[in-house]
């Protein structure tokens, strides 16, 4: 599935914020340009914002409840000083942007985060925003995958999931490897 720029950097965004474990200035000014931010520059305490802003991010993933899921969007919504406009920037295409340019990266990766996530619900129901099926694992993920069926954050999670159950099975068959 594709999403326009804020459902799917936006979102992806949000994702890799919330699977953060490494939550320094430097390492999310990389993380932030790395989905399309510019001017990611940042200090300890506005790291120490962003690493809490993932937390509000979370539940929105993996929420099957549409009306809880639509209803955490408009918190965050709320909190961020979003107000959307057509912007031509930096030599690009106009495009939507959900936050002024001017606006220091805390408030812009805010505005960026909540603002996808709610394109994302809007353009798919909200089930493209998911959480790893794996027991232990926490990682959140959106499925642009054509059928919408993603239920691991990777490969290596789906890949544990399918090889304990193959050895299950074949324990309760009796079989042998």
């Amino acid at each position: 599935m594709h999403f326009n720029a804020y459902g799917g950097n936006g979102a992806e965004l949000a994702a890799a914020l919330v699977n953060a474990t490494n939550v320094s200035p430097k390492v999310l000014a990389v993380m932030l340009s790395e989905h399309g931010m510019l001017r990611t520059g940042l200090t300890q305490a506005q790291a120490h914002e962003l690493a809490e802003w993932r937390h509000k991010l979370a539940p929105v993933f993996g929420e099957r409840d549409q009306d809880i899921q639509i209803k955490l969007v408009n918190e965050l919504l709320q909190i961020t000083a979003s107000k959307p406009h057509v912007s031509a920037h930096d030599g690009r295409e106009p495009h939507l942007h959900f936050f002024s340019v001017d606006a220091d990266i805390v408030s812009r990766a805010k505005d960026t985060t909540a603002g996808g996530l709610a394109m994302a619900i809007s353009f798919s129901d909200g089930h493209r925003l998911g959480r790893c099926d794996r027991t232990g694992c926490e990682r959140v993920y959106v499925d642009t995958s054509r059928n919408g069926r993603r239920r691991f954050c990777s490969l290596t999670c789906a890949n544990r999931v399918n090889v304990a159950a193959h050895r299950t099975r074949h324990v309760r068959s009796g079989s042998r490897n």
